[in-house]
């Protein structure tokens, strides 16, 4: 960190924010393989919060590659440091009383955890999409696995590169056969009211 920078108080703060939008600010943090599931969930959610009233922000990781990340790799170093600025980032929009969205792969627990402790208690809400490899391979949707089995993606999560699973999330969706996105999405809805997060 460069030195002589000094933290500038202002004097409206997360809380009148909150305040202003009539809702409790967080991080709902969905990580799961490729093909799990999180993109579609996580705009299901943001649509229906929205349809609800709350002022919501989504951050997708193939969209936060496009600009903010566009200079890092999927090496493990460009991983850490594409989560390190998401979370950042959330923290920023959970200042301003959001109910940020996120949808990352997000492989590792170190990095998952970073974001949880730059924020309050019952800031960060960690949601296991829990979708097995083999359906995640069969759905395939952006033909990333395939390209990785051949030998033409290196580093691919599931494949060559490590997914550290989440050991104690505060949701976990598992994998039902014929569930539909839309159910998923309620299903996190009523998880997230029933522990208190949402209102």
């Amino acid at each position: 960190m460069a030195s002589n920078i000094v933290w500038h108080q202002h004097k409206v703060g997360k809380a009148e924010r909150s305040e202003q939008k009539q809702q409790k600010p967080l991080v709902i943090w969905l990580t799961g393989l490729s093909g799990s599931g999180k993109s579609t969930i996580a705009n299901l959610l943001e649509q229906k919060l929205g349809a609800a009233g709350k002022h919501t922000y989504l951050l997708d990781g193939d969209n936060i590659r496009h600009g903010l990340c566009g200079d890092l790799g999927f090496s493990d170093k460009d991983r850490v440091e594409n989560i390190r600025r998401i979370s950042e980032v959330a923290k920023l929009f959970v200042d301003a009383g959001l109910i940020v969205i996120t949808a990352f792969i997000s492989p590792f627990r170190a990095d998952r955890d970073f974001c949880r402790h730059l924020l309050d208690e019952q800031e960060f809400v960690e949601v296991y999409i829990d979708t097995p490899l083999s359906v995640c391979e069969q759905r395939d949707p952006k033909g990333l696995y395939q390209k990785a089995r051949a030998g033409d993606i290196k580093d691919f999560t599931g494949i060559d590169s490590a997914y550290e699973a989440p050991q104690a999330p505060e949701i976990h969706l598992e994998y039902q056969d014929g569930q539909t996105a839309e159910q998923s999405a309620e299903q996190l809805i009523a998880a997230l009211k029933a522990k208190g997060y949402l209102a």
